[in-house]
């Protein structure tokens, strides 16, 4: 058993009151400081204070302690024990350092997948947490982002987000007039974080086909030829981005090609539409703030 104590701080040239303000934003609809869409955002079941359950991505905790403008304390499930809290120290007059703290104890198992999995993701995420702070305490001021490492891309990359098998939704309506009864239908989906572009025709390179036809939520794709008809819808619904294909055949050549390459089809539908998420997640603004839907719920919630 080991402890872990990971420290990160930054000396930030903004009043511990301006910096302090910004902490209390944490996961409200105008948080400027979650680095979402590239990571999960910061988000809790109630406004920030003591009791409210929450976490970012599969990281969960609650809080347990908090003082405005000045700390919060995040708990982890008591499995897992330990903490990880947020600090804003005032400096002398217009600076302050901000803090944070993971504490935890730790066994050989949990040691190793920190050291080689969320070792390096936690350091990433919270120095570009950190970023947004300096972003949004010293818009003029000059910045040198945090880079990332060919390591840190690949790690990132291991534990993004996977589409999931979704029925083909109803709402995609020019995929289901434009093939009516087709020989073969999947959907893939994923959630859309904070951030995350909700214009269809912004996900126009998830598949290299011809635009058949687009609408104010989806966006069709497709070719047509003489032993199959192809179309792949993409619908921005709610907080979801779906890719649906269909696919009618014709004859019996158009049955054999297909019955090879549906095969490997749903392999590459998942992966094309994860590929074309992270593409505009890193084109996204670094600091995504949550976006709040008419009927209350927090877009991007777990």
């Amino acid at each position: 058993m080991r402890t872990l104590h990971n420290v990160h701080e930054r000396v930030v040239d903004a009043p511990a009151e301006a910096v302090g303000a910004l902490i209390d934003r944490i996961s409200a609809p105008d948080d400027p400081l979650s680095p979402s869409p590239v990571w999960p955002p910061i988000l809790f079941d109630r406004p920030l204070a003591v009791g409210a359950d929450g976490g970012h991505g599969f990281v969960r905790y609650t809080v347990g302690a908090y003082e405005p403008g000045r700390s919060i304390r995040f708990d982890f499930p008591p499995e897992e024990g330990g903490h990880h809290r947020l600090e804003v120290e005032p400096l002398e007059p217009g600076r302050c350092r901000i803090r944070h703290v993971i504490e935890q104890h730790q066994g050989l198992k949990d040691s190793l997948v920190w050291n080689l999995l969320i070792g390096p993701l936690h350091d990433l995420f919270v120095e570009e947490f950190f970023d947004n702070v300096t972003r949004a305490a010293t818009p003029a001021a000059p910045l040198s982002p945090v880079r990332w490492t060919g390591r840190a891309r690949a790690l990132h990359r291991l534990v993004f987000d996977r589409a999931r098998a979704v029925e083909a939704p109803a709402g995609a309506a020019l995929a289901h007039q434009a093939v009516p009864r087709p020989d073969f239908t999947d959907a893939w989906q994923l959630d859309l974080r904070p951030g995350m572009p909700r214009d269809p025709l912004a996900w126009r390179e998830v598949l290299p086909f011809a635009v058949r036809g687009s609408s104010q939520d989806e966006l069709l794709l497709g070719e047509d030829a003489a032993h199959l008809d192809f179309r792949a819808s993409v619908l921005i619904q709610g907080d979801t981005v779906t890719l649906t294909t269909l696919v009618q055949t014709h004859n019996r050549l158009g049955r054999l090609y297909f019955a090879v390459v549906r095969r490997v089809h749903p392999f590459m539908a998942r992966r094309m539409l994860r590929r074309t998420y992270r593409r505009l997640a890193f084109a996204a603004p670094p600091a995504a703030r949550l976006e709040r839907r008419s009927d209350g719920v927090v877009s991007g919630s777990p």
